[in-house]
């Protein structure tokens, strides 16, 4: 693999073109606030060919990341991928190392971390994004807080605890969450391990895309669905499909299948509605069973609107009781699967007319079975 210097990279706003070098700790845009793209060059071309007998992880892709020979490895990626019906096929990402498709953009924040040597880290997450965060700052022994919103599972918030990190449960919900880690992401010193904000996250989140274009020899499905609440696995897999297709490694890109929860679903909205972006106040988010997904108000929302029109996709949205048929649908199949891994399941199961591939992406252990 590559050295372990730190790339020629800047972070870039995608709404205002400022720009930081990507060795500080600035998280946000100074202009407007918002979060970073990320500007490493252009990436050469993973070829296929080269892959037998790389490490069996997800930094086999070693030409496409924009960090390598990383120390804090936990063996992620690599994850199955598994008929379940002629047209739709599952990838097993909750047999992560912390049991959840998180770990994939986890382990890039936690080695970006380590190099920068901050005297913290802070996170914040409905729990899966923290459980990974705190999971690989133990093993890159970085100290490490973890918020997340009253009402997340226990499950979650116990392996949070097991891995070391200093947990703060916020009264509220996503929102109010986020606005304290970013508090205390503005003190001196810290590294803010944001998946929404940081871009380095998203590079982690595309080689999802890159191990199903690997396990299916060269080619990608038709469709790629995604439950989709901040976005990061979606925007990662749009990431994937453009620096497959620049290459000349696919000959087209998927469309892109965003599920959100009908409950929470402020991006099905604004697709449905025409518009380019959120507008007006964040509507009152309802109870879910698809905590994961439950975001009134994702920061990406104008990436994400835009990477799914710009793949021929759509958004789908699917009931509470859609979610409880889909985990027990999916437990009898031998899958337990958590109640916000099972949203694309729900969404496309009865897809008969193009290939598509749902991720499972959390474990059922992590909430239990929905009542």
């Amino acid at each position: 693999m590559h050295d372990t210097r730190m790339p020629t990279a800047a972070y870039v706003c995608p709404e205002d073109g400022s720009r930081a070098d990507a060795t500080t700790l600035t998280w946000c845009c100074p202009v407007c606030g918002g979060p970073w793209d990320l500007d490493a060059g252009d990436p050469p071309p993973v070829r296929r060919d080269a892959l037998p007998g790389r490490v069996n992880s997800l930094w086999r892709y070693e030409e496409a990341l924009p960090l390598a020979t990383p120390s804090v490895s936990l063996g992620e990626g690599r994850t199955p991928l598994v008929p379940l019906t002629a047209q739709v096929s599952a990838k097993l990402d909750f047999l992560m190392p912390t049991l959840s498709f998180k770990d994939r953009g986890a382990v890039m924040l936690a080695e970006l971390a380590r190099r920068l040597s901050p005297e913290r880290v802070v996170a914040d997450s409905s729990g899966n994004a923290g459980t990974a965060v705190a999971a690989y700052c133990a093993r890159a022994g970085l100290a490490c807080t973890v918020y997340v919103p009253e009402g997340t599972s226990p499950k979650k918030t116990e392996q949070i605890r097991a891995h070391g990190a200093r947990l703060v449960t916020v009264p509220g919900g996503r929102e109010a969450t986020a606005a304290a880690a970013r508090t205390a992401a503005g003190e001196p010193g810290t590294f803010y391990a944001s998946h929404v904000f940081n871009p380095y996250f998203l590079h982690g989140t595309k080689t999802y895309v890159y191990e199903i274009w690997e396990d299916l020899g060269g080619t990608l499905p038709d469709a790629i669905a995604v439950p989709v609440g901040n976005g990061t696995l979606l925007l990662g897999a749009a990431l994937a499909t453009a620096e497959l297709l620049a290459h000349g490694l696919i000959d087209r890109r998927p469309a892109l299948i965003a599920v959100q929860a009908e409950a929470v679903s402020p991006l099905a909205a604004a697709f449905r509605a025409g518009t380019d972006g959120l507008s007006g106040a964040p509507g009152r988010a309802e109870p879910t069973l698809a905590e994961g997904i439950a975001i009134p108000r994702p920061p990406r929302a104008r990436q994400i609107l835009a990477a799914v029109r710009e793949s021929g996709g759509t958004f789908l949205t699917v009931t509470e009781d859609q979610l409880r048929h889909a985990q027990k649908d999916l437990a009898a199949r031998g899958f337990f699967v958590e109640t916000t891994g099972v949203a694309c399941w729900a969404a496309v199961r009865e897809a008969e007319d193009r290939s598509v591939v749902v991720p499972l992406c959390g474990a059922g252990l992590k909430t239990g079975l929905a009542p």
